[in-house]
């Protein structure tokens, strides 16, 4: 509740209660940043440090930035039974960033400080964004722990590859804390961690098919759908890796980022994530068709008429995967989900579309001018290979996003 377990009063709206643990990390400045975040979207916010942490960031910087106290220190306030009370009235818990040493506790239930028994009453959603050295984070000890943690239904989230302490680059960089951000927000939408343990394959975007170093065909594809399905599935507990074919949007917290340029780059990336994945998602625009030769300097333009560009067909990515489920030639993933942008007879262009690819599922959705395309909404009807038919109303694309995967998630083995 608000106010750490007594109800607001009649002339207040209850705010939704994080708790913010922060470990003792040089990241933890950046979750300065996620603070301001959280607060400034309606949520009630109570910060949590190890003792460790206040050595990198103060006491009075999260009190100032959150509006409450802020303690490391079980033997505070002992009437108030903080090291019970702030998890028992939180809607969600993120520890950000999470050491090492904090998922080593948290995994073992160990209780030492007011973070860790915070930890441990905690009955609500539970997510950690790690930030460690990149031998840390691979260390057997420190693997097993994210899977105990995974298993019990955490989410944690995969930490970004980039710049660490000193010289080192490696994967072990928090990720931007905007990212984590989402992620939380989608988490305090109450859907459940239905796909944990899970591992899938999105692609995003729209494929270039060169001309010459500097043309090429393309389409108006942002990957903003793509980009929505891969948050949503981290906050469902997924392990998501994320081709992304020419789109310039922030890595997703949390997933592993592939990428491509054109439609052959796109087919070998996914074809070589696909390996033990659960279900692919192909959301990218691919184009059906590239050059059939690519000048190896610019075209330049004169008086003639342009030598027509001879074309050739691209892969059929997704046709490609639903031929190898049903030739059980390995590895090809349980459920395929692929989309189709029409611009006329949508429905119709997408049962044919749907018989043709062998996919599971076929999201349909209109393009058009300001549809689809570059817009943060979206609307579709998602067919099935079973003969269900589910509409989706036009909402953020976060939204229709979730609802694909309540569709996937029925259909995993």
């Amino acid at each position: 509740m608000t106010d750490r377990g007594r109800a607001p009063g009649p002339d207040r709206i209850r705010k939704p209660a994080v708790v913010l643990g922060v470990s003792a990390g040089i990241a933890a400045y950046k979750a300065c940043e996620l603070l301001r975040l959280l607060t400034e979207s309606g949520h009630d916010v109570r910060v949590v440090p190890t003792r460790e942490a206040l050595r990198f960031v103060g006491e009075p910087t999260w009190a100032a930035l959150s509006g409450n106290p802020v303690t490391a220190d079980v033997w505070e306030s002992v009437h108030e039974v903080p090291h019970v009370r702030i998890g028992q009235g939180a809607d969600l818990v993120v520890v950000a960033p999470a050491t090492a040493d904090v998922l080593a506790k948290a995994a073992h239930g160990l209780a030492g400080d007011l973070l860790t028994n915070t930890l441990l009453t905690a009955r609500c959603p539970v997510v950690f964004a790690p930030a460690m050295h990149t031998e840390m984070w691979e260390h057997p000890a420190t693997r097993a722990n994210v899977a105990t943690l995974r298993e019990r239904g955490a989410i944690v989230i995969d930490p970004a590859v980039g710049r660490l302490t000193g010289a080192d680059t490696g994967r072990g960089r928090l990720p931007d804390p905007k990212e984590i951000f989402e992620v939380c927000r989608r988490v305090l939408t109450g859907r459940p961690a239905d796909l944990a343990g899970r591992r899938l394959v999105i692609s995003a975007g729209g494929t270039r098919e060169a001309i010459d170093p500097v043309r090429f065909i393309g389409n108006r594809s942002s990957g903003l759908q793509g980009y929505a399905l891969a948050r949503t599935a981290v906050a469902r507990g997924a392990e998501v890796v994320l081709v992304a074919a020419n789109v310039a949007l922030p890595d997703p917290a949390g997933v592993t980022v592939v990428r491509v340029e054109s439609a052959v780059e796109l087919r070998a990336a996914v074809l070589e994530a696909m390996e033990g994945a659960d279900a692919v998602v192909m959301a990218a625009a691919v184009a059906d068709f590239r050059p059939s030769a690519q000048s190896g300097s610019k075209i330049k333009k004169t008086s003639a008429e342009p030598e027509p560009i001879h074309l050739v067909k691209n892969p059929d990515i997704l046709a490609e995967l639903g031929d190898r489920r049903r030739e059980g030639l390995k590895p090809y993933p349980s459920v395929i989900v692929g989309f189709a942008a029409e611009t006329d007879d949508v429905l119709a262009n997408g049962r044919a579309k749907l018989a043709r690819k062998g996919c599971d599922l076929l999201v349909v959705n209109q393009v058009g001018d300001n549809l689809a395309f570059g817009t943060p909404d979206n609307a579709a009807v998602v067919l099935a290979a079973d003969g269900e038919q589910v509409e989706i109303p036009r909402g953020p694309k976060e939204d229709l996003a979730d609802a694909v995967w309540d569709l996937v998630a029925r259909r995993l083995p």
